[in-house]
């Protein structure tokens, strides 16, 4: 699958140069508005798979993971695993940062952490300051919590993260643009947007990393809310372009369910991938942990059906009405509810997360001949599918 050209389509703007896969068609309502409907077709994870190709990599484990991105005009520097925990409850955690930080991950804190709790956490070690970033709204109260925390660390305070649901806003951009004008040497992850215009938009007003993707996270129902999103990998793909001819990142955030996911959205070309269910459930995620007890279909040697405990840990979206009642005082009357609430099975290990993770990456990159995950976009192909695996036994595992 190739790239259409600098931009790939969007087809926002009636005139624009486009490629030959670039088709739209506008249609003019009874009060003569315009309807534009883009016809290129837009690709999610479940229909690509990456074709394999000659490999010179003899290994698995010779393959480096490790990337390094410099952030000009910022003290930040990343060395390490370009995927980034999410900074939702249940994954941004302290503890799920340091754990992360062991293995080279990068984790986007909650913006619920107290300005004490910052300060303290990363004046405490300052290799958090390479691996995590505070993340911020932008409401009044959130610019001075996060302004007390910047004043009080300094140069400890490598990297933040502004994070609204809607990256369109002219409130949201000049949001970020006073960020960049307040904190020069701060690298700035920014978004969600889905589109190349607002992702130029946001790197124009001092973004480094832009948050790419709408609707798509395993507990946003932003989509069936509000009928707006965009495919995950056709996102990337578009995004990208707009991202690397002015010197900044992408991060892809939302819809990745698989290792096979992550490499996929790498392959595309993103620079970073942020993660929540599938980091979601670990003790590290905080949370209390539920008990459940199930009837076994099996018996015991008197016929008596087996009780089976299972633990669980409760995930929700951050626009869902669980996390309205925990940090907002409710569900406010004139919006609904745009993630939900659900019961994840416990998972005990983190590492194993982790090393399956990885491990699925590795594998990726022996496939196409990428000897580290630089190279991986440059060797990678993708085919068009509508089945990308058997199913089975799915439902067994």
């Amino acid at each position: 699958m190739g790239f259409p050209g600098d931009f790939a389509p969007n087809c926002l703007k009636i005139g624009m140069d486009v490629g030959p896969n670039q088709l739209c068609r506008r249609f003019r309502g009874k009060l003569g508005a315009s309807k534009v409907i883009s016809e290129d077709i837009k690709l999610d994870y479940d229909d690509v798979l990456i074709i394999p190709g000659r490999s010179v990599v003899a290994s698995r484990k010779i393959v480096n993971l490790e990337t390094s991105v410099e952030f000009r005009g910022r003290i930040a520097h990343f060395n390490g695993i370009p995927i980034m925990a999410a900074n939702m409850d249940g994954v941004g955690t302290f503890e799920m940062a340091d754990r992360l930080k062991s293995r080279k991950l990068f984790t986007c804190l909650t913006k619920f952490h107290s300005a004490g709790d910052l300060i303290e956490f990363f004046s405490d070690d300052a290799a958090r300051s390479d691996y995590c970033a505070p993340t911020i709204g932008i409401s009044d109260d959130d610019w001075k919590h996060f302004k007390t925390v910047a004043d009080h660390l300094g140069d400890k305070l490598r990297y933040a993260c502004l994070d609204v649901a809607n990256g369109y806003t002219e409130r949201f951009v000049d949001c970020v643009d006073r960020f960049r004008r307040t904190f020069p040497s701060i690298a700035l992850i920014a978004g969600n947007v889905v589109t190349p215009e607002q992702t130029v938009r946001l790197i124009e007003a001092g973004t480094d990393v832009v948050k790419v993707g709408i609707g798509g996270g395993s507990v946003c129902e932003t989509r069936i809310k509000t009928g707006v999103g965009y495919p995950q990998f056709s996102v990337i793909m578009e995004c990208v372009h707009a991202a690397r001819r002015m010197g900044a990142r992408i991060v892809a955030d939302g819809g990745c369910s698989s290792p096979g996911d992550v490499a996929k959205a790498l392959a595309a070309g993103a620079d970073f991938v942020m993660l929540g269910g599938m980091f979601a459930g670990h003790p590290e995620g905080g949370g209390s942990i539920i008990d459940r007890y199930f009837r076994s279909e099996e018996v015991d040697k008197d016929g008596n059906p087996l009780i089976e405990k299972r633990q669980f840990v409760e995930f929700y979206g951050m626009s869902s009405k669980t996390a309205n009642e925990k940090h907002f005082g409710g569900l406010q009357n004139y919006r609904s509810s745009e993630g939900r609430t659900v019961l994840l099975p416990l998972k005990p290990s983190l590492d194993e997360t982790i090393n399956d993770l990885l491990g699925g990456l590795r594998s990726t990159c022996s496939y196409v001949g990428a000897r580290n995950l630089s190279e991986l976009p440059k060797k990678a192909g993708f085919v068009r599918c509508s089945n990308t695996h058997n199913r089975v036994f799915e439902d067994l595992v």
